[in-house]
């Protein structure tokens, strides 16, 4: 398979995982913050279709009920059918941001349905996913846009006019480069007060994660930009009388496309981590609003690590969107050094 040809299969992976979070309110059974207390920590509910040798052609699961002598324990309620149905009405939701609905893609009739079951509030862990996906890939693309933006731009301007401003940019980024980005994160967050809105936490994290990233963009864009400039048809432009303008337009910034494409799919994984990371420690968003991060939240109690398993759950749901974007990054990169190669 031909390298753009993995980068299409790549893009198209990505593209139907990111569809799958962006319609979050119609793939997800109910709202991220409905609590159903009578139900903490229900193991995810099996789908059936059979009942006592009975064909069902409607699924179905059983209702659940606290296991006898238990009171954390759960069973299936054999006397008490819930039906599955497609395209339901529930919660409320807007459908990219703006259009108000209550269409549902499947919900149960009667009853509640919980696909991966619930967590220690008996919230719905499938819609928390899907609506955390929403904060945590969007801080990460927004984050690596922001990087790239201020990194390629300082890049451009530390290659394309030296001297002393390239190395004074060059010794900054060098001082980035060298400080562990995560204590970094816990420094700037330090100085914010502990208490804000989840508008302003997730504002505070893109701040944050493009503060820190910008350094490693901005050296490998100088680098081509370095090499750009020295080209004959560079050179030849100039002799012309062309401003720095124009072969910073036509010439230079169109060589360093393929770096920041490369970069940008090492960077929304990485930033999404960088988020996940500090929601999970409690300095990101907060609750109720879901993300990935405060999602895993639970995980550091010892009691759910060894009692509910399906608290994993998103996190190997969270593995794909990082393979795909290594995927991408790989095919991305294979397809610039082929082009520079000539082959």
């Amino acid at each position: 398979m031909t390298q753009r040809r993995q980068i299409t299969l790549w893009i198209a992976v990505l593209g139907a995982l990111h569809v799958l979070v962006v319609f979050a309110g119609f793939l997800a059974p109910y709202d991220p913050s409905e609590q159903d207390r009578e139900h903490p920590y229900v193991a995810p509910m099996s789908v059936h279709s059979r009942e006592g040798g009975r064909f069902h052609w409607r699924p179905f699961v059983y209702a659940v009920r606290v296991r006898e002598g238990s009171f954390d324990e759960y069973e299936e309620d054999t006397g008490r059918i819930i039906p599955l149905r497609f395209f339901v009405r529930g919660a409320r939701y807007k459908v990219l941001g703006f259009l108000p609905t209550r269409w549902h893609l499947f919900g149960a009739e009667g009853g509640r349905l919980y696909v991966w079951g619930t967590d220690g509030f008996g919230r719905d862990q499938l819609s928390r996913f899907l609506y955390g996906g929403q904060i945590s890939l969007l801080a990460g693309l927004i984050g690596a846009s922001a990087t790239l933006l201020f990194g390629g731009l300082i890049g451009t301007f530390a290659g394309f006019y030296g001297g002393w401003r390239d190395a004074v940019l060059m010794r900054l980024s060098e001082l980035f480069l060298a400080l562990p980005w995560l204590y970094l994160l816990f420094a700037l967050r330090a100085f914010l007060p502990l208490a804000v809105s989840p508008v302003k936490a997730f504002l505070l994290v893109i701040v944050a994660l493009a503060a820190v990233g910008w350094a490693r963009p901005a050296r490998l864009v100088r680098g081509v930009v370095l090499s750009a400039k020295e080209r004959d048809f560079v050179r030849a432009a100039r002799g012309f009388g062309a401003s720095d303008g124009y072969l910073l337009r036509r010439h230079i910034v169109p060589e360093t496309r393929s770096v920041l494409l490369t970069q940008a799919a090492i960077l929304v994984p990485q930033f999404v981590l960088a988020e996940m990371t500090l929601s999970f420690l409690g300095l990101g968003i907060p609750e109720p609003v879901p993300s990935w991060g405060n999602l895993l939240a639970m995980l550091q109690q010892y009691s759910v690590l060894v009692s509910y398993w399906w608290i994993y759950l998103p996190a190997v749901a969270i593995v794909p969107f990082f393979v795909g974007y290594q995927g991408l990054a790989n095919a991305l990169h294979a397809d610039s050094a082929t082009q520079k190669i000539g082959v």
